[in-house]
């Protein structure tokens, strides 16, 4: 979709892609600046409050200066989910359509993008019966609870999913308590397109491993600059379970180390950038695989 035709599309919705620290966000701003976009968040740790600096959110500027939807929508203790995001980022886009504006969809969480652009299995939306009784074992057990029941009950479903993984843990049994068949059975199913009308046009950054490597350790110290221990000393004091999704975002395990005691704060950075380079890499091998099969048109950055 050439640059030119942006603006004449009233359906077109960019789509920035890529690893932490390529610059999504920098280029997402130039964006809308440019073309009067409005950014709409496919980050699955930026939907959470209250770790705007070790997710990476937009600062109080960027949003002043330009709209920016589905940031910070979720407390510490609630778990995302693909299935509860992709309806909401449905809506911003059309939102952002009816206002004129130009929809810039940015974010590194690739089953979020891949979702909207090719559609989610059709698996309907759970009771409160069944939410309710999944909760139940969740507290009286945690996960590892919720998994024995869910391997139980629903061996090919438990296959999918990883036993510490909360939020897909508590899905699947959602879904199976609900509706009585397997999440692998939903997932056979044709994919659901939200957004049939949409011209996509992806713009993926992907920088040499190299490059990405000292980004991502220059990032993460800036992150230390602008207050990142104190936001996981607020999450630690919140006595939150450490298998939810927040827990788990890169830095937080990591300087939670070294103010329970477990570590130098040298060390904690340092397992934190580590920990940022593995997770860059995994996305760049991702997105290098999985943009082939994107029913969207790709563009180069360059082109804009």
């Amino acid at each position: 979709m050439p640059k030119d035709k942006l603006t004449n599309i009233a359906n077109a919705v960019v789509v920035i892609v890529g690893p932490t620290a390529s610059g999504k966000s920098g280029l997402a701003m130039e964006l809308a600046v440019k073309y009067d976009g409005t950014i709409i968040n496919a980050d699955a740790m930026q939907i959470y409050r209250g770790v705007p600096v070790i997710t990476a959110a937009p600062t109080p500027e960027d949003r002043q200066q330009v709209e920016h939807l589905l940031y910070e929508y979720l407390e510490p203790e609630q778990s995302g989910s693909v299935a509860d995001w992709l309806p909401k980022a449905v809506d911003a886009v059309k939102m952002t359509w009816q206002k004129g504006k130009l929809p810039i969809v940015v974010g590194g969480t690739g089953f979020y993008i891949e979702s909207l652009i090719r559609g989610l299995s059709p698996i309907p939306e759970t009771g409160e019966d069944a939410k309710k009784y999944v909760a139940e074992i969740f507290v009286s057990g945690g996960v590892d609870a919720a998994y024995r029941k869910l391997r139980e009950v629903d061996a090919a479903g438990a296959a999918l999913v990883r036993p510490k993984d909360t939020t897909r843990v508590r899905r699947a049994l959602e879904i199976f308590t609900d509706t009585g068949k397997s999440i692998a059975e939903w997932f056979e199913k044709p994919l659901k397109r939200l957004l049939p009308e949409a011209e996509f046009c992806v713009v993926p950054l992907l920088p040499p491993l190299s490059e990405l490597d000292v980004r991502c350790a220059k990032r993460f110290d800036m992150m230390m600059q602008k207050g990142a221990l104190q936001e996981v000393k607020n999450l630690l004091q919140r006595g939150l379970d450490e298998n939810l999704p927040v827990m788990k975002a890169i830095g937080v395990p990591e300087l939670g180390c070294y103010l329970q005691g477990g570590c130098s704060l040298d060390d904690a950075v340092a397992a934190a950038k580590l920990h940022t380079r593995q997770y860059a890499k995994r996305q760049l091998t991702w997105f290098r695989n999985r943009l082939k099969t994107l029913p969207a048109e790709v563009a180069d950055k360059d082109e804009f």
